[in-house]
């Protein structure tokens, strides 16, 4: 796990259950036997190896007699779950007032569901392990905190026709990952569009971002591209990216027709 900041926490997590067990007089086999998990397992934790489970963390406190204070680290390792590049972002989405995407290879992070992200990072090369990919699917599902956040931030997507119509995870999880786009889309402050492949004037060729603005006024941008990601900063650069997102917005079918593309998409799938 390349993140400091993350293994600091799971290092001291793992101090505590530690001290706790040995307090209790307890080895490390009959702790995991007590929890219902394997000795290796306990071991990882206390060394600060492996992320516990909340339950786990639960149990122990129970089990260890430690009158919640194991358990109340559960926010702490949650957020050590997630890669930092998400902590980042989703404390971004956090603040923003106003959201803007636009995606052209698959469907938005934020508008995934679980079965089409765990596809997504299966898909990933080199390949992730099988906890990786949990990691990764647990931290994009928990940035959907934001649809529901009040006030509610202004929220809009671009998506190409090809993300809808690529079965990514196969045919049964495409169908259900548009079902969903049109459950997302029926949110007021949630507006989906699609940008037809046959359109001859596109100002997004080159290639996917984001834009976030804040109740201070000011505005990033957020760009991901292969092993990289990118907050833009700089003024003028944030501008050009908002023209070009009101662009890609005028050329993309409107709300309505974009609803029923979907359901076509839908329909045929």
């Amino acid at each position: 796990m390349e993140d400091e900041e993350a293994e600091a926490v799971l290092r001291a997590v793992g101090r505590q259950i530690k001290l706790w067990r040995e307090a209790a007089g307890l080895k490390q086999t009959e702790l995991g036997d007590a929890l219902g998990y394997g000795c290796d397992l306990i071991s990882a934790v206390e060394r600060g190896k492996r992320i516990p489970r909340p339950d786990l963390l639960d149990k122990a406190d129970e089990v260890l007699g430690a009158g919640g204070k194991i358990s109340a680290m559960r926010r702490d390792v949650e957020q050590a779950r997630y890669p930092k590049n998400v902590r980042d972002l989703a404390k971004l989405e956090d603040e923003a007032v106003e959201m803007g995407s636009y995606t052209a290879l698959h469907i938005h992070g934020l508008l995934q569901t679980p079965e089409y992200a765990q596809a997504v990072y299966a898909l990933r090369r080199p390949a992730y392990t099988e906890e990786e990919i949990e990691r990764h699917v647990a931290a994009r599902m928990a940035r959907k905190v934001v649809f529901d956040r009040t006030p509610h931030p202004d929220i809009s997507f671009v998506q190409e026709e090809v993300t809808l119509r690529r079965p990514v995870g196969g045919r049964t999880v495409l169908r259900r990952q548009l079902e969903h786009l049109l459950e997302v889309s029926r949110l007021r402050h949630v507006t989906i569009q699609v940008m037809p492949t046959d359109r001859e004037d596109h100002a997004g060729l080159s290639g996917p971002f984001r834009l976030l603005r804040f109740h201070d006024g000011k505005a990033l941008g957020h760009l991901e591209v292969q092993l990289h990601s990118r907050l833009i900063c700089d003024p003028r650069e944030v501008r050009i990216l908002e023209s070009r997102y009101g662009m890609i917005r005028a050329q993309a079918l409107s709300p309505r027709e974009s609803l029923a593309f979907i359901e076509n998409v839908l329909g045929e799938t």
